[in-house]
């Protein structure tokens, strides 16, 4: 019988403190209780309370939101699991650093009356007392010379130098696993420990460092080192001299196209038609055909264009290009070859002073009516069929002139050009016959 009433009361005090503890506002909670600070995951050890969603004195329902909670990952939303009515808010908006299982505040049954109800005594330092309690059999232990498990090393002495000078881990952010491994084998607590690491976290080597089983300076060295190494060291870089802006790249190559600008010269040759207007003269008297002077001249500068010594510098017409891309010809590069020239000079006749003025006026004469009325009867035409009929009222004595760029190699074959017009001309005038 004694053993039975022990279960029993031990079942009515396990149910008693689960409906005093639960979260629950039906009737059988004659009594307001505390709301505390949720875990919302299972690493979470202290949140922030964003904001409040209902006041003081406000009911609610089972799933509506009472407030919002931050964590170092996310914000979440606490729902009501059963109906009824905030009596107090105990932390306000905007508290940082709320521990789990904390009161915030102080719920009540829907029905209850706030004015009269009374408030319930804070569970939060029972529960810190609970959670404080296991320390000192723990400090028993680690004070006690027998301790096999644990390394020479895990002494009390650093513990007790090291708390006036350590920084503690920010309670911002939760320990790390393998930290809180160490914390946990070698019974430290997480405030005793300096913290190094960045926004102020408590790294594996702090502890290890607090544990003499590394130099106590090599975490403070690792920070710096990883801090220097985290910037860009620009101080052995040198800055590059300026580039120069196009206007002054422009004006430094201006005087070489100036250099480069071709500048035109006129050659000119006296070249006397005598004879061929005596050859003229022969067919006439002997066949009875009369070539006009124009067919002369023509036939002339054709034969004087032929087999001229081709510029070194003068680029490739289209056939040359279209045969080389083909793979018919190569373009040929070397000054000694040949082509031919085309040469066109312009024809001036000087006076003949034994002709007089009547073969000037009659030539002046001679006006095509449609140029006139386009009033084009004063200019030089440079077809050639115009020059042909300009030939005809040529003299004896006439100038042959080429207009060419001065210094290059065109102008050596305009020179030579000229000459074998003068020479065919004058000297063989038969070879324009045949």
């Amino acid at each position: 019988m004694a053993t039975l009433d022990v279960g029993n009361r031990s079942s009515d005090n396990a149910t008693e403190a689960h409906i005093h503890t639960a979260f629950r506002t039906c009737s059988q909670a004659l009594a307001a209780h505390n709301f505390t600070m949720p875990a919302l995951s299972p690493t979470m050890t202290e949140g922030n309370i964003a904001s409040w969603k209902i006041k003081e004195g406000d009911s609610f329902v089972a799933g509506d939101v009472l407030l919002e909670v931050e964590t170092d990952k996310a914000t979440m939303d606490v729902e009501a699991q059963d109906d009824g009515k905030l009596a107090k808010i105990i932390v306000e908006d905007g508290s940082k650093g709320v521990t789990v299982g904390s009161r915030i505040g102080v719920l009540a049954d829907t029905d209850d009356d706030l004015s009269t109800l009374k408030m319930p005594a804070e569970e939060s330092a029972p529960k810190s007392e609970k959670k404080s309690a296991p320390p000192p059999p723990k400090e028993e232990a680690k004070s006690s010379p027998p301790a096999p498990s644990k390394s020479k090393s895990s002494s009390p002495k650093p513990a007790e130098t090291s708390p006036s000078k350590s920084k503690p881990q920010n309670k911002k952010y939760p320990l790390y696993p393998s930290v809180e491994v160490l914390l946990h084998t070698h019974n430290i607590k997480a405030d005793s420990v300096n913290a190094t690491g960045p926004n102020g976290r408590l790294l594996k080597g702090d502890v290890l460092a607090f544990l003499k089983e590394i130099p106590s300076s090599a975490p403070q060295q690792l920070g710096e080192r990883i801090a220097k190494l985290s910037h860009l060291d620009l101080s052995n870089i040198t800055p590059a001299a300026p580039k120069s802006s196009p206007k002054e790249v422009a004006a430094k190559e201006n005087p070489k196209i100036e250099e480069a600008v071709e500048v035109p010269v006129e050659l000119s040759v006296p070249v006397s038609l005598s004879s061929i207007l005596q050859v003229q003269k022969r067919m006439s008297a002997t066949l009875g055909i009369t070539l006009p002077l124009s067919t002369f001249i023509a036939r002339a500068i054709a034969l004087a264009n032929e087999d001229l010594p081709l510029s070194s510098r003068k680029a490739p017409t289209a056939d040359e290009l279209f045969d080389h891309i083909v793979g018919v010809s190569k373009i040929s590069k070397s000054s000694s070859s040949s082509k031919d020239g085309s040469f066109k000079p312009q024809i001036i006749a000087l006076p003949d002073p034994s002709a007089g003025l009547g073969l000037a006026k009659k030539a002046a004469k001679k006006i095509d009516p449609f140029d006139a009325i386009l009033g084009r009867g004063g200019k030089q035409n440079t077809t050639m069929k115009t020059k042909s009929k300009v030939l005809e009222s040529l003299g004896p004595e006439n100038v042959f002139s080429l207009s060419v760029v001065k210094g290059t190699e065109e102008e050596k074959r305009a020179k030579v050009f000229l000459e074998r017009v003068k020479s065919l001309v004058e000297v063989e005038p038969g070879r324009l016959v045949l």
